[in-house]
């Protein structure tokens, strides 16, 4: 895979050479003439990418400058949405299409009404504050499932560095009854999550030990059968997507050139494509007015590329 990929604005000859097809799965998904684009840079550290295709705009985590970016896909200028923002990491939309967040610093999570107050959606468990809220999905039945590994308390650079009251876990929050319970616990790091297309399957990853991608079956409101999806080792998986096929798109990081950027599984395991990015990518969605444009947070920066598949049409 070349690994002189130009990212200065430098004309890039089709096919663009930083999308990689390992199996004859994943060339269906690649347009000859579709490149992958940094929209924007300046940030220290990207995350929780959700499109607003009533707005047209993405909103993304800039964690450390506790700030929400907000990318305008009408005009393709990126503006600051909400500062501060308790160091937001990942976001989503609720049915209603109003934005749920995991916050950092407030150890909560979230949810932005239509006329901009924050409604606290959860902040304890059985008395205990909640580590640092991580990433976030709405299943169909309007309940919220999150990732709670805790990393905005163990450095101040993402949060306020403070003891962990809690088990690192996965939660899932029903709004409207406002009960929680616990739903996976023998995670290191519970990371990224995503649901299948069909919502049989729950997909965590896992940025502790091992550093891997987990799936789960689900039953009702529990999940059950866990068992390793894929090895990310030498790198690791953070925010992960599900297309509409049922394949797994996941960020990687953390291994240098050749392996940062996104990976692209099939629903077996198989690694079947990838998208090279010169950093580490943090977490994608996809987006556009038909779902079928990848958004990339990476380190530092905002990504893109359109695609021939499209998003599972979730929030």
């Amino acid at each position: 895979m070349p690994t002189d990929r130009p990212w200065d604005g430098t004309i890039v000859r089709y096919p663009d050479p930083a999308i990689e097809v390992l199996d004859d799965r994943f060339a269906p998904f690649k347009i000859p003439n579709s490149v992958v684009e940094r929209l924007w840079t300046g940030a220290r550290w990207t995350e929780g990418p959700v499109y607003f295709g009533d707005g047209r705009f993405l909103l993304f985590s800039d964690i450390p400058n506790n700030r929400i970016m907000k990318w305008d896909e009408t005009t393709g200028e990126t503006s600051v949405f909400r500062q501060p923002s308790h160091n937001s990491n990942g976001h989503t939309r609720d049915h209603q299409g109003r934005l749920v967040s995991c916050e950092h610093f407030s150890r909560r999570v979230t949810r932005t009404e239509h006329d901009g107050a924050i409604t606290v959606l959860l902040d304890q468990f059985d008395g205990k504050r909640l580590n640092a809220p991580n990433d976030i999905v709405v299943h169909s039945d309007g309940s919220i499932w999150f990732t709670d590994p805790g990393y905005g308390i163990m450095l101040n650079y993402e949060g306020l560095k403070s003891e962990f009251e809690l088990p690192t876990r996965v939660y899932r929050l029903d709004p409207a009854s406002g009960e929680t319970t616990v739903v996976i616990e023998e995670l290191d790091k519970p990371n990224g999550l995503c649901f299948s297309p069909d919502e049989t399957l729950l997909y965590v990853s896992d940025t502790g030990d091992p550093r891997n991608i987990m799936v789960f079956d689900v039953d009702g409101t529990a999940v059950k059968n866990g068992r390793e999806f894929a090895a990310m080792l030498p790198g690791g998986s953070d925010g992960i997507r599900c297309d509409i096929h049922g394949n797994l798109w996941s960020s990687a990081g953390w291994a240098g050139a050749g392996y940062d950027g996104v990976h692209c599984f099939a629903p077996d395991g198989d690694l079947i494509g990838k998208i090279h990015l010169p950093e580490a990518a943090s977490n994608l969605c996809f987006g556009g007015p038909m779902k079928n444009r990848l958004f990339i947070t990476g380190s530092q920066s905002l990504y893109a590329v359109y695609l021939e598949t499209q998003g599972d049409q979730r929030p």
